[in-house]
């Protein structure tokens, strides 16, 4: 269990990212694409695991002093760290074979993001702006990823999209680590002393406002209405709202907004938007002849 917890496999359910190219692409029932995507989603999972065990294995010291972050396997010596550098060599052996059985594209930019991930764990992420940025760079390399495993033409509104809700998440964790420090008088990240609550309350409003907008403006593309064969996918604009408030009131009124990941898994509110938005998205796409879009 304990290794389990050192690779964060709930963690991996950041990389359903790479199913958003077959899903915005209006393609889900081409299930001859699942096989390839499946073996990118693991691939870029492992390669993933493999960063999660060197960032505890470096900031081990840092993580005892974090009130959640001192439960971490290699934080509280639950796993020893020569355990851990070697599973974190075999993920990324795993992961790398994987990405070269689907194609070299694919597995250049997952070595691209491994490289980017080790730079950021060894020191790029105690610069402010520039670590949130790597962060966003992430996502949007995962839907890139996707795209490549399908052979699917990645739209640009989408490439915007993720790289402004991941930002706007990276912004709300940092602020949370603010608010750590604040209470505990204890620097959680080296990074936070150059951010203050009012810059992060104020990027991430504007955040907000400009992935509203940017999702509006993609719903009502000349582009997407024609290739989805539909202009009413701006309905679907109600729950990204939703979405959006909700996160910025966990954020600015709860002070819970730490992990994603943890969020998306506990929030009920949440939870029922994503399905919503799924849904109807979905129904519009796949199910646009029904009258009852009319």
């Amino acid at each position: 269990m304990e290794y389990i917890r050192l690779i964060r496999v709930k963690h991996w359910v950041k990389n359903s990212f790479l199913f958003l190219p077959l899903f915005f692409s209006g393609q889900l029932d081409r299930f001859n694409l699942y096989p390839s995507l499946l073996l990118a989603f693991l691939a870029f999972s492992f390669v993933a695991s493999t960063i999660y065990v060197l960032n505890d294995y470096k900031d081990i010291e840092a993580d005892k002093l974090h009130p959640k972050k001192k439960l971490r396997p290699l934080a509280s010596g639950a796993v020893r760290k020569s355990s851990a550098l070697i599973l974190s060599i075999l993920l990324l052996i795993s992961g790398m074979t994987l990405a070269g059985s689907i194609n070299l594209k694919f597995m250049f930019v997952l070595a691209i993001y491994f490289v980017m991930n080790v730079c950021y764990t060894l020191g790029l992420k105690n610069i402010s702006i520039l670590d949130i940025l790597i962060v966003a760079i992430g996502f949007v390399l995962r839907i890139k990823a996707g795209a490549i495993a399908t052979d699917i033409a990645l739209s640009h509104w989408i490439i915007i999209m993720v790289f402004l809700l991941a930002l706007f998440m990276a912004i709300a964790k940092r602020r949370d680590d603010l608010i750590i420090k604040q209470i505990s008088g204890e620097n959680m990240r080296k990074v936070v002393k150059n951010y203050s609550l009012d810059f992060l309350n104020v990027s991430m409003s504007l955040l907000m406002g400009v992935i509203f907008v940017s999702y509006l403006m993609y719903t009502l593309s000349d582009e997407v209405i024609s290739r989805m064969g539909t202009y009413r996918l701006f309905y679907t604009s109600l729950f990204v709202l939703a979405g959006l408030l909700r996160y910025l009131q966990i954020a600015l009124v709860e002070n819970d907004s730490g992990s994603p990941t943890d969020l998306l898994l506990k929030d009920r509110f949440i939870q029922v938007v994503i399905f919503l938005w799924v849904l109807s998205f979905y129904l519009l796409i796949y199910f646009r002849d029904f009258s009852i879009f009319y």
